[in-house]
């Protein structure tokens, strides 16, 4: 009997979770307990690397076709927008969609690898028995048991998965409200996106399709710690008057919505058999849309190395790196989003001072712009690899012009590693003349042998004689060596710590760098 894995949870990141298992050939079950899309949806942006991630595996054309593209975002609602034009990236640009057409999109692609999605159907329970988790479901049929080989947790903030498994959730509890309405406008701003700050709220305005508006505001009010029910149109109206001037004519809502800027992190993202993501493993404030994105990215981080341990092509411990490389990014949400509340919440003159100053200093620093829009963007998101390794170690890899026909992203379609031979060093690897590879280390890469010297446009890539990429599309091992027996021996112990990654060493003091 095939191992499979159970995701419980059917949003973005549980698809995209599917999609990559399935690609794998995982056998794969999705249980959502609603019987359909939510129409209503949260998260409206798609940023520069989240639109790689899915460009990496050739799913990006159907979004980028439907999208709007903005060529700027915010940091804290302030005046001066980041300038996304310097991103090094195909996608310098900010993607509005609907979270629910990019959750249709992602399952019609996961069904079409063969996932089985199944809605309607609730996780009751998740137990793990050391050899296997055993799900319980209710279904439109009743009740019945799933056995799997691991079970995630893609199922939101309040997680059945997550608590089952007896992981904390740590964090704090909301001290901020917003408000949010998807309404029809009479009257409605020129412009992809209007926003305001004063002393009386800040709002934001930005168009969505069937000529509906997603407005959002937060107020001093908002500065609170208990509910104080639902939102109404008179009150959502009532406030963005007070801030603009005008409520621009609003009527008809099909969604009104409160949220609030409680931030917790799941303090395991992996608990033996059972692994969160998403929402299940981090709550923050919606602040720049980053949620759904981060959830796509440890989906992304997760599907590959799952997809190694149920075939049994790597060891338990390959598992542990998941936890050890999200986690982190969960952490640096929580700070960049509590941030940006606590820098949109002063309304006094003295917010509106220190506001003004922080768009001086990014209006005149581009430093600090690039920096804030890569953190934005998600472009920023590295991590930290064992051993000592090369700068280019654990960052992202851009989609490098390989050839004149040829893009670095072309090579990553079918989801395995990639080792790439810029400097065609003669003797690397056992590369033949058609770039073929016969040395075992890598038989479980797509080996490519650069026909031409590589792109010099980039000075970190420029030195590199060879890379290998891991299937999410980071560096896993680079080299600016030329010998031929150096770099086939860096690359065997590359593509070896790919499937049985080891602990880095532990450096004591005194020891040098």
């Amino acid at each position: 009997m095939e191992k499979s894995v159970v995701i419980a949870g059917g949003g973005p990141t549980g698809m995209w979770l599917a999609c990559e298992l399935r690609l794998a050939g995982v056998p794969t079950v999705v249980l959502e307990q609603e019987p359909g899309i939510d129409p209503n949806s949260r998260a409206l942006t798609v940023h520069a690397r989240t639109i790689e991630t899915f460009a990496l595996r050739g799913a990006h054309q159907e979004l980028l076709a439907e999208g709007g593209r903005i060529p700027s975002g915010h940091f804290a609602v302030l005046d001066d927008r980041l300038d996304f034009a310097g991103l090094d990236t195909d996608f310098p640009y900010t993607l509005t969609i609907p979270q629910a057409r990019t959750t249709e999109l992602l399952q019609a692609r996961a069904v079409s690898l063969g996932a089985d999605v199944r809605r309607g159907h609730r996780v009751t329970d998740c137990v793990d028995t050391g050899d296997t988790v055993t799900v319980s479901v209710e279904g439109p049929g009743g009740a019945y048991v799933l056995d799997a080989a691991y079970a995630v947790g893609c199922d939101g903030t309040r997680s059945t998965v997550r608590r089952c498994a007896g992981v904390d959730f740590e964090g704090t509890p909301f001290t901020a409200l917003g408000a949010l309405g998807d309404v029809v406008l009479d009257d409605p701003p020129s412009g992809p996106v209007t926003s305001r700050w004063t002393e009386r709220g800040t709002f934001m305005l930005v168009p969505l399709s069937g000529g509906r508006h997603r407005i959002v505001v937060h107020s001093p009010e908002d500065l609170r710690d208990d509910w104080p029910g639902d939102l109404t149109l008179e009150e959502l109206r009532e406030r963005v008057r007070r801030v603009a001037g005008t409520d621009y004519g609003m009527h008809s809502p099909s969604w009104l919505s409160r949220y609030s800027n409680s931030s917790r992190v799941a303090r395991h993202y992996r608990k033996g058999r059972v692994l969160l993501a998403g929402d299940a493993a981090h709550q923050h404030m919606p602040m720049g849309g980053v949620g759904l994105n981060v959830g796509v990215q440890d989906a992304m981080n997760l599907g590959w190395k799952l997809a190694a341990a149920v075939s049994g092509r790597a060891t338990d411990a390959l598992l542990d790196t998941y936890h050890q490389e999200r986690h982190p990014v969960g952490e640096d949400t929580i700070e960049h989003t509590q941030a940006q509340t606590a820098i949109m919440s002063v309304f006094s003159p003295q917010g509106a001072a220190l506001r003004s100053l922080l768009g001086k200093l990014i209006a005149e620093q581009p430093q600090l712009n690039d920096a804030l829009a890569q953190r934005l963007s998600g472009l920023s998101v590295a991590y930290t690899l064992p051993g000592r390794r090369h700068p280019l170690a654990g960052c992202r890899a851009p989609n490098l012009k390989l050839s004149h026909t040829e893009n670095l992203f072309d090579f990553l379609r079918d989801g395995r590693p990639l080792l790439i031979d810029f400097a065609r060093v003669d003797g690397f690897d056992g590369f033949d003349t058609d770039g073929r590879s016969a040395d075992r280390a890598a038989a479980s890469c797509t080996p490519y042998r650069c026909p031409q010297p590589a792109e010099q446009s980039r000075p970190a890539w420029a030195g590199v004689s060879a890379a290998l990429i891991r299937p999410d599309g980071y560096v896993a091992w680079a080299s600016d060596d030329t010998d031929a027996a150096a770099l086939t021996a860096g690359a065997a112990h590359a593509v070896a710590a790919l499937h049985d990654p080891q602990p880095a060493p532990v450096q004591l003091e005194g020891d040098l760098a």
